[in-house]
């Protein structure tokens, strides 16, 4: 599990994202993460397939995976 609490309180967790293949792709899983409550940062890298999230407290798991399902593309987990 990849998730530490930044010196500032908020929270950096690092997901592997199955099907990401252009910025297309990294704009709809980061659109869709940054819209749950508490998230301050998303990046989404498609040639990695990892996308890290900063919050302000940790994130349900069931939250970002449906975020992403929403996204179009599968949660595979924490790196």
């Amino acid at each position: 599990m990849t998730a530490h609490t930044d010196t500032q309180g908020s929270v950096t967790t690092v997901y592997k994202v199955s099907g990401m293949s252009c910025g297309h792709c990294e704009g709809a899983v980061s659109g869709e993460l940054g819209e749950l409550p508490g998230v301050t940062s998303v990046k989404a890298v498609a040639s990695t397939g990892e996308v890290t999230v900063v919050s302000d407290a940790p994130l349900e798991e069931a939250a970002v995976r449906a975020a992403v399902d929403e996204a179009g593309f599968e949660l595979v987990g924490r790196v």
